[in-house]
């Protein structure tokens, strides 16, 4: 009888602390205490904070993974995993909308807006056929205090004549242009780069670190608007499609 007793305490107590331990990191994690990218104590670290089995700790650690709030890496440990958003393919998107999806509260900042005549490579861009002025942006949507991506833009002022004198201090360009220019038709490129120096610093990651670029052209009454490439870090953000069996 008190062998059955003390198996019953022993599970209790392995109930209790693990609930503990998920209450414990799920609070630090959601608080802000704890970033994302932060490194989670290692397992046989908890297990001697805790006073509990390795069992236990495993279970917990699984559990806030399955649940998405942090990623197991072999052989490095656990760590916050910064959310991820997702953007359909096929659209033309506010990220405006794709942060508030998280439960972030967004931000957007103007970095650089230049008035200049078309380069070659801004005419490349944007598929012009001659020189003639563009508007150039760098900008930054954050969400809550991380970045969350990093916007270069490029606007034909042959098309959008009004461009030439919006500052684009309270608005980003992308809404602004949705709002006053009916697009008839786009194009998305979607690749992976390793981030530069300038990207690195803007989305406040590693050099060299993975980044997901979507390109994307706009044209209204086959005039070219504009070119905008989005840069994200890689592993917070996915593209969705979908679609359904062509017809004929």
């Amino acid at each position: 009888m008190s062998t059955i007793e003390a198996v019953d305490v022993d599970v209790g107590e392995s109930v209790s602390l693990h609930q503990r331990i998920l209450s414990d990191i799920s609070e630090r994690i959601l608080s802000g205490a704890w970033a994302p990218g932060h490194r989670i104590p290692f397992e046989h670290e908890l297990t001697a904070e805790y006073k509990c089995s390795r069992m236990t700790v495993n279970k917990a650690l699984s559990q806030l993974a399955k649940a998405g709030l942090i990623e197991r890496r072999r052989r490095s440990g656990s760590f916050v995993r910064r959310p991820q958003s997702q953007a359909a393919v096929l659209e033309i998107h506010d990220i405006r909308i794709e942060v508030e999806a998280l439960g972030l509260p967004y931000r957007y900042e103007r970095v650089a807006r230049h008035k200049r005549r078309s380069t070659t490579e801004d005419r490349a861009l944007l598929e012009l056929a001659s020189a003639g002025p563009v508007l150039a942006l760098e900008c930054q949507h954050f969400a809550g205090k991380r970045p969350f991506a990093h916007e270069q833009r490029l606007i034909n002022l042959a098309a959008v004549a009004e461009a030439a004198d919006e500052e684009f201090h309270a608005i980003a360009p992308g809404p602004w242009l949705i709002a006053r220019v009916p697009w008839s038709a786009a194009e998305h490129r979607i690749r992976a780069v390793a981030a530069d120096r300038h990207i690195a610093a803007a989305l406040d990651i590693g050099p060299g670190a993975p980044c997901l670029v979507v390109e994307r052209r706009t044209w209204s009454a086959e005039h070219p608007v504009t070119h905008v490439r989005f840069t994200y870090a890689a592993e917070s953000h996915a593209l969705v499609a979908r679609f359904t069996p062509s017809q004929g």
